[in-house]
């Protein structure tokens, strides 16, 4: 059965698709906002997103799905505090 499907066995199942479709918005919006110039608001959805994802990676104990994210949060960290 798809993980993406409406029938949800537990709870656990049901915070992971919760998380992981609420931080897929987030991040394209982050991505529409980019298009738009609407800085910083597009860091702020982006840091959302990434977290959000992050929080997938761990639900899942998905090691390089945590790392990918985790890189990218420090990354945009980094660069929000040194631009």
């Amino acid at each position: 059965m798809p993980s993406d499907t409406l029938v949800l066995v537990s709870p656990r199942e049901r915070l992971v698709f919760a998380v992981k479709w609420g931080a897929s918005a987030v991040q394209i919006i982050g991505y529409t906002a980019t298009g738009f110039g609407w800085t910083p608001w597009n860091l702020y959805l982006f840091l959302v997103g990434v977290v959000g994802w992050f929080a997938v990676g761990a639900l899942w104990s998905d090691k390089a799905l945590m790392l990918v994210h985790l890189v990218a949060l420090g990354a945009m960290i980094t660069g929000m505090v040194s631009g």
